[in-house]
């Protein structure tokens, strides 16, 4: 008997079935959705620079209100420890804080006021010398031209568009006078109730947002602060020295032009480029160009004191950004707020990255901020 042998089937395994390829999951749908969120982005960013920009005139003071509040705080919780009320200690701290912007403003108006005549006649007799100079170049400089010119800025100075910016001027003198009541009125609520308010805004949030919302107020508080009182002594400093070698040197506008440095020196970088540049050229004008270089010499010199001792001791971990991160932040101030702008987008830069620093903890920093090797071992 044959018995037959038994086969066993054979299973061909057939190859899965591809994944259908749907509009927005492959790679060019993913590029699509990011560049949406992008896009998203932006615009948002955009309409809140654009509402930022129409409520100007409520923004910047409350942000000077805030910042000059942040770098009183220390002096108002030592009042407040000694048992003073509250509305007593920012009286005090108010009348201090006016006493001081009016002094400023009154240092540089009544200098100016005292030497505008001499200065003026000085400029003038400076142009007459640089007239005479252009006589000398190798390419002649017609007579009738240069008086077409000063025609030509005469009848602008007479003109119905001069008397239109006059006329502007006269609102952006309406608009600080308003800014600055604003700015008082509103230093006074933060210096007296600062904590109370900043409460008030973290009671939306809850568990780890409302810890976080804590940190970030906190650190707001200390860089506003420090970057502020920081910088008033390095500008004082500046400003002293600038003055010294300005006064020895007979150059006249010396204490406008100390001031002056004072209040640029608030502009990273940039404000002592301009501070020495202007005192450059009033000492050109009035003195000689021996003078000017002198004056030169010396604003250098101040600005390498203040950049590689004053800066690291007195501002410590106030401002620690990028000298490119500085300028670009400058740049972008400048063009949405002027000088304003100028002036604010640094501090306002150092508080971002203050807070990204504290973001997921006291010494933790967001988890995209942090370094490599900090994620790897996270």
């Amino acid at each position: 008997m044959f018995w037959k042998r038994r086969r066993t089937p054979v299973h061909i395994e057939t190859p899965p079935m591809p994944a259908p390829r749907r509009l927005w999951t492959d790679s060019l749908g993913s590029v699509a959705t990011r560049s949406i969120q992008i896009i998203a982005i932006v615009l948002l960013a955009g309409g809140v620079i654009w509402g930022l920009r129409v409520l100007t005139l409520v923004v910047i003071p409350v942000l000077l209100a805030m910042i000059l509040a942040c770098a009183f705080e220390p002096l108002m919780r030592a009042l407040r420890s000694r048992g003073m009320g509250s509305l007593p200690a920012t009286l005090i701290v108010l009348l201090a804080i006016l006493i001081v912007l009016g002094a400023i403003g009154w240092l540089i108006t009544s200098a100016v006021r005292s030497q505008w005549e001499e200065l003026y006649t000085q400029a003038r007799q400076g142009i007459d010398h640089l007239l005479a100079w252009a006589q000398t170049l190798p390419f002649h400089i017609d007579d009738q031209q240069i008086q077409e010119w000063i025609d030509q800025a005469t009848g602008f100075l007479t003109s119905a568009q001069f008397g239109s910016g006059a006329l502007a001027g006269v609102g952006v003198v309406a608009d600080f006078i308003t800014g600055l009541v604003l700015m008082v009125v509103v230093l006074f609520f933060f210096l007296k109730d600062g904590p109370e308010i900043w409460e008030f805004l973290r009671r939306p949030f809850t568990g780890e947002w409302h810890a976080r919302a804590r940190r970030a107020g906190r650190t707001t508080v200390e860089t506003f602060g420090a970057y502020v009182r920081g910088t008033a002594t390095v500008a004082a400093v500046d400003a002293v020295g600038i003055g010294i070698g300005l006064a020895i040197l007979q150059v006249p506008l010396w204490p406008a032009l100390s001031v002056l440095v004072f209040v640029l020196a608030f502009i990273p970088i940039v404000g002592a480029v301009l501070a020495g540049v202007l005192a450059a050229l009033v000492a050109l004008v009035a003195n000689d160009l021996v003078t000017a270089l002198i004056v030169v010499a010396i604003v250098v010199a101040v600005n390498q004191l203040e950049g590689n001792f004053l800066q690291p001791v007195l501002m410590g971990r106030a401002l620690k950004l990028h000298s490119l991160v500085i300028l670009i932040a400058l740049t972008i101030g400048t063009l949405l707020g002027g000088i304003i702008g100028a002036i604010l987008s640094v501090p306002l830069t150092a508080v971002a990255w203050a807070i990204v620093k504290v973001w997921d903890g006291p010494n933790t920093p967001a988890r995209w901020a942090r370094r490599k090797d900090v994620v790897s071992r996270a």
